[in-house]
């Protein structure tokens, strides 16, 4: 492998996974401090002021690997290359982080919580560490091809349609449990006497997951493998 030209490759991939060993120590300290048992649903009650500080954590641990993207790649394409790279680096050794200190996840099905933003995402680890390899897969498709055109390579409008298509329907996977969860039990809380805050504390620590809606989940896939041919085909054929 020619070091020299794949340095930032190289570097991008440092940082993504010594991110994703951070991440996973933060993790660590929470468990210990609210999990001493292993973690497992419905969830414990953290107070307001470690709510605030995840969901700050999470919104910077995001333009983290934003910044690395923009930083590294010398076209649109390529940052969102290095972006999305970043990202499903992280999050694949973040796993395995947790799974060389903690001994979790049991198994690839084990349930977990994949993001607060906007609402909770929840999920069997197996659907984003998935996601993550088409991710890097792409990734490094971007990233060929720019090195074959000399950093001319762009993902055009109807690329962009299917790709975000497939992204938000995979989005509305992990958070569908979830939702289901608030719009059946919401209506129920007592509207007076708590604050719609307090009532969705309240529900939160009683969510169990059920079930994982994989047909929406692969429906979505399917979308997102469809923009990487889409976008493989015509840059294979601009390449010839």
């Amino acid at each position: 492998m020619n070091f020299k030209k794949h340095n930032t490759f190289i570097w991008v991939s440092v940082f993504a996974i010594t991110m994703g060993i951070f991440e996973g120590a933060v993790v660590v300290y929470l468990r210990a401090l609210y999990y001493p048992l292993g973690f497992k649903f419905p969830i414990a009650l953290m107070n307001n002021q470690i709510v605030i500080t995840e969901l700050f954590r999470e919104s910077a641990s995001l333009f983290m690997l934003l910044s690395v993207g923009i930083i590294a790649g010398k076209n649109l394409s390529q940052r969102f290359a290095w972006f999305i790279y970043s990202f499903a680096v992280w999050d694949i050794i973040y796993y395995v982080f947790l799974f060389i200190i903690l001994g979790w996840p049991e198994s690839l099905l084990t349930w977990d919580i994949l993001f607060l933003l906007p609402v909770t995402w929840t999920g069997p680890v197996i659907a984003p560490v998935f996601i993550s390899i088409l991710m890097i897969f792409l990734a490094i498709m971007i990233y060929q091809f720019n090195i074959k055109s000399n950093n001319r390579t762009v993902i055009i409008r109807k690329e962009w349609l299917f790709l975000l298509s497939g992204a938000f329907i995979i989005f509305i996977s992990f958070i569908w449990d979830y939702s289901k969860f608030l719009i059946l039990n919401l209506p129920n809380e007592d509207l007076q006497k708590s604050t719609l805050s307090d009532k969705l504390i309240n529900l939160s620590i009683h969510f169990i997951p059920k079930q994982f809606p994989w047909l929406i989940f692969m429906c979505g896939v399917g979308v997102l493998i469809f923009s990487f041919y889409l976008f493989y085909k015509r840059n294979t054929e601009i390449s010839k």
